[in-house]
């Protein structure tokens, strides 16, 4: 059974069409004025949804390369301060070598000693380093000075006795530790016997004219330790650089995949655009011809 075209028919197919195309031809514009393949989720639930996966992957990423520089700039005060203490008790042992010397007067040992005094403040200056209004050598109680100029009757000391680590999450379930333990440093090998103690027995000897040269094996065992802690904290920085690496590499990945997903391919944009500006320019050109004929058109 045939069926019956009306003139309306035809009309209403044709503006249909028309504006099929130009939705297309819209579509086409958007992609190619804002890069993107999809304007709104419904455009494309899949690659929206994709999206915001990546979207989220790279803030967790930014977060965990945050922590990292946390991490380092911690670590480079750490041991840029270790550094230091390892050159004052470098000359603490020059001075007890030379307070042996037999040609050396009391008065001699007196200066001596007031240079030890100075190296022993300067030491109480590098335990409460701070970076960030934080105190590295604290542990986690980054707000209270671990040494205290007015403890042990007004001489100085290391009062801290906190050995908590400050852990920094640098990837999923993956933490570094920032600090290091300062009791091994500062508070070796306990806190009647540290270093500023033994710095004070030091002071003491030579205030009183008398050689401090019994003192070099307990400084060396500072120095030791110190030593030992140091090559511990090179072995978390060289940790901590390869993370950092990783996490570059992570981002140029997840920003790679995020582009792929998302931005329209601008050369294939543009020719499906060229092509569907000829298609809707045929559209119109047989449209004309289908409206219904006037009486002008007879006349002709």
């Amino acid at each position: 059974m045939a069926v019956r075209v009306t003139q309306n028919m035809l009309n209403s197919n044709m503006l249909r069409n028309l504006h099929n195309s130009m939705r297309n031809m819209d579509k086409l514009q958007q992609q190619l004025s804002s890069g993107s393949k999809i304007e709104r989720p419904s455009d494309d639930p899949v690659v929206a949804a994709r999206g915001m996966f990546y979207r989220s992957s790279l803030m967790e990423n930014d977060q965990y390369s945050r922590n990292v520089d946390e991490a380092q700039s911690w670590m480079d005060m750490t041991d840029a301060t270790m550094d230091e203490v390892g050159n004052v008790l470098k000359r603490i042992k020059e001075l007890l070598v030379y307070s042996g010397d037999g040609a050396v007067s009391p008065d001699d040992l007196k200066a001596m000693s007031s240079e030890v005094k100075e190296l022993k403040n300067h030491l109480g200056t590098l335990a409460n380093q701070q970076i960030n209004g934080k105190y590295i050598f604290a542990g986690t109680d980054t707000n209270k000075p671990p040494y205290d100029m007015t403890a042990n009757g007004g001489k100085g000391d290391f009062v801290n006795t906190n050995s908590s680590p400050i852990n920094l999450e640098v990837s999923q379930n993956v933490f570094v530790t920032s600090n290091i333990n300062a009791q091994n440093i500062f508070n070796f090998p306990n806190n009647g016997s540290n270093m500023f103690k033994v710095l004070d027995n030091i002071i003491t000897e030579l205030d009183s004219g008398k050689s401090a040269t019994q003192f070099q094996e307990a400084i060396g065992q500072q120095f030791d330790k110190l030593l030992a802690e140091r090559a511990s904290l090179g072995a978390n920085v060289n940790r901590v650089e390869l993370i950092a690496e990783r996490l570059k590499s992570q981002e140029v990945s997840i920003t790679g995949l995020m582009s792929k997903n998302e931005d329209a391919n601008m050369a294939e944009v543009m020719t499906d655009l060229k092509t569907q500006e000829s298609v809707h320019q045929a559209a119109l050109g047989s449209g004309a011809r289908i409206i219904q004929p006037t009486l002008l058109d007879f006349l002709r």
